[in-house]
């Protein structure tokens, strides 16, 4: 007796398609082929009405949000549907929740399941439990499937040998292994953003200084699987604080450094990825692998002043420098509770107090007193103690800003010679494809272009004397 009767045969076929990830769209062409072929089997099997559903192609079936799965529902309670084909039991659903509600939908209203093996009715028992174990069996097989990948990166990450992306500032050497980038503008780019954060010791002030000074960091661009370019760009917060957070420039291998964290949000699953995990949680983590910009030692201290500049974590930290004339705001505690003293300004001065007994106890704040007294108090004994140090702190101070006025230069210089090296080598492509007449009016290009702005940026730096000395032709219109 067949399963398929004229009610089912009076609604409409629906082909349900997918395919879990954008890699398989871009290389398993012939599986996509073989379910849109579904469709010239549900004629073949007497439906003149067939709808195609595949907007969850490149979705996992795992449980998340699906827009075609969920058309697919809305119709078969609507009684629009007379029989639902796919290719296997995973491309409907690979967790239970989906499969089974879609087995409880489809027995309602009387709809059959076909896929490549047969004809399912879930008003019959026997189809019903062949149903439930082939989603079961689906759902396992994706378990099994991530449990063997995961444990073979990891098995790769504890040999230090898995680079899913490289960090800029450095190249693949081989499979498993990197080194640093031999382009000298990088490596000094990067090693200006670690000696600026020992200097002013703040994720906060290197970008605004970065910004100020113009200068654009390497930031790494993956066109392809193999190949990793460089771009630069104006640095963004999120670039400063990601190169002086990353352990790689310590010369040190980590895997594991996030996680995920699966929540329900509307009735579905919800997966938030890229949350970071403490140093101690991490899978891996090998020192020395490869040369790096600065010590692990130089890294863990990095990694305590900006945890210590933290201004949300309460009286855990100290807090970074904040505006305001009070000179001890995040440095004095409470003696009656320990808590951090809240600064406050109104009228004349600032004062500090603590609110700790007030938040906790609701009783009145534990001390309040004005800021000028102990401001004045610390202020006269640190100018004690530095007096005798002022020549030599203005010389370094000297020091310092003729360092930065270099550092910046340099970076110019180095992004010219870069231009230079493209014009030149952009004239030569142009010398080999047009004639020699034409060849010399395209040589304006856009590394041309580029090279010019920054000769430009770059004399601008320079002081006024040594602008006029390169300027011959001035001096002579000057004195005629």
């Amino acid at each position: 007796m067949t399963k398929i009767t004229a009610d089912n045969l009076g609604r409409g076929a629906f082909v349900y398609i997918r395919q879990s990830t954008a890699d398989q769209l871009l290389n398993n062409p012939e599986s996509r082929r073989r379910q849109y072929g579904l469709a010239n089997r549900a004629r073949q099997l007497g439906w003149t009405t067939v709808e195609v559903i595949d907007d969850d192609l490149g979705r996992s079936g795992g449980g998340i949000k699906r827009p075609g799965f969920e058309r697919l529902l809305a119709a078969i309670c609507e009684g629009r549907v007379g029989a639902v084909f796919a290719i296997e039991a995973s491309r409907l659903a690979r967790n239970g929740r989906d499969w089974h509600t879609l087995i409880e939908f489809c027995g309602l209203v009387g709809t059959v399941i076909v896929d490549e093996d047969g004809i399912y009715d879930p008003r019959h028992p026997n189809d019903r439990l062949l149903l439930g174990m082939k989603g079961t069996m689906s759902e396992l097989e994706l378990s099994l499937f991530r449990q063997r990948s995961q444990e073979a990166l990891k098995q790769k990450a504890r040999r230090g040998a898995l680079f899913l992306s490289v960090a800029a500032g450095y190249v693949r050497a081989g499979r498993d292994r990197i080194e640093k980038d031999p382009n000298q503008r990088v490596q000094e780019a990067l090693s200006l953003i670690f000696a600026k954060f020992t200097e002013l010791q703040s994720v906060r002030q290197v970008h605004v200084w970065l910004r100020d000074e113009g200068i654009v960091l390497p930031v790494a661009c993956h066109r392809a699987a193999e190949e990793l370019s460089i771009v630069w760009r104006l640095p963004l917060y999120n670039t400063v604080h990601n190169i002086l957070t990353n352990p790689v420039y310590a010369g040190a291998y980590a895997f594991g450094r996030t996680m995920s964290k699966v929540s329900v949000k509307d009735g579905r699953k919800r997966v938030d990825r890229g949350l970071r995990r403490p140093q101690s949680e991490w899978d891996v983590l090998l020192k020395d692998q490869h040369e790096g910009y600065i010590t692990w030692s130089e890294f863990e201290r990095n990694q305590r002043v900006i945890a210590n500049n933290a201004t949300g974590k309460g009286s855990a930290v100290t807090g970074a420098v904040r505006r305001g004339e009070l000179l001890l705001a995040g440095l004095l505690r409470c003696g009656h509770c320990g808590r951090k003293l809240y600064v406050g300004y109104g009228g004349k001065a600032g004062r500090y107090y603590c609110q700790g007994a007030l938040v906790n106890h609701g009783t009145a704040r534990c001390i309040s007193f004005g800021g000028l007294r102990a401001d004045n108090a610390v202020g006269t004994q640190v100018l004690r103690v530095l007096k005798p140090l002022g020549i030599d702190a203005a010389v370094k101070a000297l020091a310092a800003q003729t360092g930065e006025t270099s550092a910046a230069q340099r970076q110019l210089d180095l992004a010219l010679q870069e231009a230079h090296f493209a014009a030149a080598h952009a004239r030569g492509n142009m010398m080999l494809s047009i004639p020699p007449i034409v060849w010399w009016r395209a040589s304006w290009s856009a590394a041309g272009m580029r090279r010019c702005r920054l000769c430009i940026g770059s004399r601008a730096r320079l002081p006024s004397s040594r602008r006029r000395s390169r300027r011959p032709w001035a001096r002579r219109s000057g004195s005629t």
